[in-house]
């Protein structure tokens, strides 16, 4: 209430509680939403995302990529998802069944040998360098700080089998074509023909000479050969924006910081020494002088001893002041960086020195669950179309021979992914807690193992070949029956 409000209220309450009441409701009911005094300065807008994007989607991926090159802290996020979502690659597991609804181990392992095959560089890469693995953590990278990376899917006679990726960069589209006419009346926006539902029938390229020069030139490609990895945030977003584009101002201060105190450190490590004189006398002709005082240079070593001349003396300069305590202000700006892309401090830290098993264990949990969501997004968008088209080109090239497969193509499609599993921070408190969860009913052998990365079904045939043996050479371990000790090796897993 201001001083008119109170003036007003002397003579009429009523009418001073009205005005009160009214200025409150004009005001919103949101602070968020006010537009006061306080919030004079948060000016927003609602346009759709494509208009939001575009003006500065290459701004912010060419900064993304300087702190790629330049920053320990954005490699440090970038490594660690890189690390834990693709690890040693994302494993498939063929799972074509018979008609009696038994898996056909026979097919299964054919096709899982062929496709080990073909994930090497030489068959999966177009230019021969990389590996499927490698093209996975290429994949999670890119995601992380162009925002996206584009697979062209190529057809040649050599390889495996006539199949194999291009990789290219999210800038070969042609954002230059935007609003020119596509075929059948569609419409192109950032390099990408759209239909009338905004759904990718064609993606234009542009066309570079072997130095990397763009020719002036684009390709329309069909939607069908191109796999474009990218994050949809808006139902109104057409192309990529980097997920670091909330973190790298932050990322950037905490650079320029680190720099300054490093200068400041260097400095505050320096000496200097003036030599003074009652009686200056002339210099030596192989005396260095300094220009711009006209005085003779001399410098000082760790041990030196030197001999002044009578009426010289020395007077020390220590620059003043004390070393910056950066330890907290750059933790916290970590810390903050990494939360932002769903990670812990101490995942993209490693310091350990606050947690204790309970907390480091806690944050290791939602650290899996961000991992697991990208690990879900490489499989559903990159994983399962390059099996497809794989099982495809080798069933048309005679590498595999599965006469019915066009009448049964899903069934000969089934598979599944084994991401990387993750290590136990106790393993004898996560075995005891596992074995308890099986004994109780409140956890599966299959859930366990693959969170470990590992196939449950390989874990009980490649036991049963250890007991077997063990047997036939008279091993037992742990003192007792080794059918015992499987039975419980079995349900610690």
């Amino acid at each position: 209430m201001n001083w008119l409000d109170k003036a007003i209220s002397v003579f009429s309450p009523a009418w001073a509680y009205r005005r009160v009441a009214w200025r409150n409701a004009l005001r919103g009911f949101y602070d968020a939403g006010d537009t006061g005094r306080l919030n004079s300065g948060w000016t927003a807008v609602n346009v759709p995302a494509e208009q939001v994007d575009q003006g500065q989607r290459d701004i912010i991926r060419a900064r993304a990529r300087d702190l790629e090159r330049n920053s320990d802290i954005a490699e440090a996020i970038i490594g660690t998802l890189e690390r834990n979502v693709v690890g040693t690659g994302i494993r498939v597991q063929a799972k074509v069944t018979k008609d009696n609804g038994e898996e056909d181990d026979e097919l299964n392992q054919q096709i899982e040998s062929l496709f080990n095959d073909w994930c090497r560089a030489r068959n999966c890469d177009v230019t021969g360098q990389q590996s499927f693995q490698e093209m996975q953590a290429m994949a999670i990278r890119r995601l992380i700080v162009d925002g996206g990376i584009i697979f062209q899917k190529v057809y040649t006679n050599s390889g495996t089998v006539p199949f194999s990726l291009q990789v290219r960069e999210v800038d070969e589209l042609d954002t230059s074509m935007n609003s020119l006419p596509g075929m059948n009346g569609n419409r192109i926006v950032g390099g990408i023909e759209l239909d009338q539902y905004n759904k990718p029938v064609a993606y234009w390229l542009k066309q570079f000479t072997p130095d990397g020069f763009w020719t002036g030139k684009s390709e329309r490609i069909d939607a069908q050969r191109i796999i474009f990895l990218w994050k949809k945030t808006r139902p109104t977003q057409v192309r990529e924006v980097s997920p670091l584009a909330k973190t790298l101002p932050r990322i950037r201060d905490v650079n320029e910081f680190v720099e300054a105190v490093s200068v400041k450190e260097r400095i505050l490590a320096c000496l200097a020494v003036f030599i003074t004189k009652q009686t200056p006398t002339g210099l030596g002709r192989n005396v260095k002088v300094d220009q711009q005082s006209g005085y003779q240079q001399r410098t000082i070593s760790p041990g030196m001893i030197q001999e002044l001349q009578p009426g010289e003396s020395v007077q020390a300069v220590s620059p003043s002041g004390q070393a910056s305590n950066a330890k907290d202000f750059i933790s916290i700006q970590q810390r903050l960086a990494g939360s932002g892309q769903g990670l812990s401090y101490e995942a993209i830290s490693r310091d350990m020195s606050q947690v204790n098993y309970s907390s480091a264990r806690q944050g290791l949990l939602e650290d899996q669950r961000t991992y697991s969501m990208w690990q879900q997004f490489l499989i559903e968008h990159f994983c399962y179309e390059v099996y497809t088209e794989f099982v495809i080109s080798a069933v048309l090239s005679g590498k595999l021979n599965i006469p019915d497969f066009w009448q049964n193509k899903q069934k000969y499609l089934k598979h599944i992914w084994i991401p990387p599993g993750w290590s136990w921070i106790d393993p004898m408190k996560e075995v005891s807690a596992n074995q308890v969860a099986i004994e109780t009913g409140q956890e599966t052998l299959e859930k366990i193992c693959a969170e470990r990365g590992m196939d449950w079904r390989e874990v009980l045939k490649q036991r049963a070949k250890e007991i077997q043996l063990m047997n036939e050479l008279g091993i037992n371990i742990g003192g007792g029956s080794n059918a015992g000790q499987t039975q419980n090796w079995n349900t610690a897993e």
